[in-house]
């Protein structure tokens, strides 16, 4: 599987030509040389404006942040937990 990194600038190029001159996604696949599925990707991808990609983006580095805080949150109260549990049949 080769991974060649494309520039974004290569990839809005490749876009353009089918979002707004109208070629066919499987012609400018091949003539750029990236397989359709990538291109429809990059379609997907890149027909947002760059505001809303960014915002989206921030948006899921936000999400992935407050998902390990809610698993150390969690496991902190399962130890606490645990703890209260077993003090209180030490004591009682």
């Amino acid at each position: 599987m080769s991974t060649k990194g494309f520039t974004d600038e290569f990839k809005v190029e490749a876009v353009k030509q089918v979002t707004e001159r109208g070629y066919p996604v499987a012609e400018v696949s091949k003539r750029v040389g990236v397989s359709t599925h990538s291109l429809y990707q990059w379609i997907r991808q890149y027909s947002v404006p760059e505001s809303e990609r960014l915002a989206t983006k921030d948006q899921q580095a936000e999400i992935k942040r407050l998902k390990a805080e809610l698993k150390r949150v969690t496991e902190e109260r399962d130890i606490l937990k645990k703890a209260a549990g077993n003090k209180a049949k030490t004591s009682g």
